[in-house]
């Protein structure tokens, strides 16, 4: 979707500027070129070598740099891009911005330009909420500078509140919808994401190895391309997506229940590993161990059927999508699954031990569908994701 565009990144000052390596690479990923611009400030907090190495690009760092300068002058440079980013862009940064300074390279490349520029503010709460702060971003976006972010959140200071720099796919996602690339835009997005736990007692639970971070990658590709999404999560240790109306539950018929009151939607991902089986009757106290008794007996009864009963419902969305995590006939499970659950498509899986795939950072999936089977290689969760929105973006055309 950023195929060929060409990335100005200006990479302010301040802790939050690590987060412009995975801005980088994100970008580079899809098929954006990024040149990197690093402000003297943004030098105290990531290399020039680790910001060369991600971009594939050397990084400019002096106005007065004069090989630069007839290799590839400030003028030039500036108006040779896309789109300019700001990330982080400090209050400092931005003063410079509003009122027309130019006395360094970044400073004077933003002034330079009449590319567009997108800004993404990070700094402590009390800055951003300054008065001269407040001014500065109404002249800024009077100017058309566009802006993504700050979120709310806690900070290295120890404050709390808004000027949190936004995470890696919000600014990618905002890079996305500056080039118009939003082709679930208008759409609504449903996915389940994590474990569930089902309580034995109040203490012990049957869950599974679930991490929660293929559906977290999914929410986040699909916001990039401009849905609206519902992310209904168990108590996964990846954290959800920043953007998404989260819903967190904890058991497999909590799960149902909010997946039906988020219904409808134009399609569904059911990424969830829920548990299959229940206690008929958990304990109000603590079960305890009694020597000589045995164990205690746990009589366990089916969970509901999430994706059959959202599949054969009466407010079925368009595009049902499953997921099959197996450990052996992997193939043979999941075509199974694709006819009884009556979805559209089977995301399928080995997360067997030995393939790292449960908990990791990568997968390695097989999408099955009525037409056929198409095995994806091995790749990030992230790539999965981005790859499996593209596909339901088409197919919801």
């Amino acid at each position: 979707m950023m195929k060929g565009k060409r990335i100005l990144l200006i990479i302010g000052g301040g802790i939050a500027a690590y987060k412009a390596l995975e801005v980088i690479r994100r970008l580079r990923d899809r098929g954006a070129a990024v040149t990197p611009v690093l402000t003297r400030a943004g030098e105290e907090f990531v290399t020039p070598l680790s910001v060369a190495a991600l971009a594939g690009h050397k990084v400019y760092r002096d106005l007065f740099d004069l090989t630069d300068e007839a290799e590839m002058g400030h003028i030039q440079l500036s108006r040779s891009a896309d789109l300019i980013v700001v990330a982080p862009a400090t209050a400092d940064l931005m003063a410079k911005m509003a009122q027309g300074r130019a006395d360094d390279l970044a400073s004077t490349l933003l002034l330079a330009t009449d590319t567009p520029v997108l800004v993404a503010p990070a700094m402590n709460v009390r800055m951003w909420d300054h008065p001269a702060t407040q001014r500065n971003i109404a002249t800024l976006k009077a100017d058309g500078v566009r802006f993504v972010g700050p979120d709310d959140g806690a900070m290295a200071c120890g404050e709390f509140g808004p000027g949190r720099l936004s995470e890696p796919m919000e600014i990618v996602a905002a890079v996305a919808a500056s080039f118009g690339a939003q082709p679930l835009a208008g759409r609504h997005i449903l996915i389940t994401s994590g474990p569930t736990q089902e309580p034995i007692d109040p203490v012990r639970f049957i869950a599974n190895r679930s991490s929660g971070a293929q559906g977290t990658a999914l929410a986040q590709a699909c916001l990039g391309l401009g849905a609206t999404v519902t992310f209904v999560t168990g108590p996964a240790t990846v954290p959800p997506p920043t953007g998404a109306a989260v819903v967190r539950v904890e058991t497999a018929a909590q799960m149902l229940a909010a997946v039906q009151a988020a219904l409808p939607a134009d399609a569904a991902i059911f990424a969830a590993a829920v548990a299959d089986w229940r206690v008929a009757e958990a304990g109000a106290a603590k079960l305890k161990k009694r020597p000589g008794e045995g164990p205690a007996p746990l009589t366990l009864i089916e969970n509901p059927d999430i994706l059959a009963t959202v599949s054969r419902g009466e407010n079925r969305p368009r595009l049902v999508v499953g997921f099959a995590a197996e450990t052996h006939d992997v193939l043979t499970h999941a075509q199974d699954k694709l006819r009884r659950k009556g979805c559209d498509w089977i995301v399928a899986n080995d997360v067997s031990p030995a393939t790292g795939i449960m908990g990791g950072t990568e997968n390695e999936v097989t999408i099955l569908r009525a037409d056929g089977t198409t095995p994806w290689p091995r790749m990030t969760k992230d790539q999965v994701a981005r790859r499996l929105a593209e596909e339901i973006a088409a197919a919801l055309g």
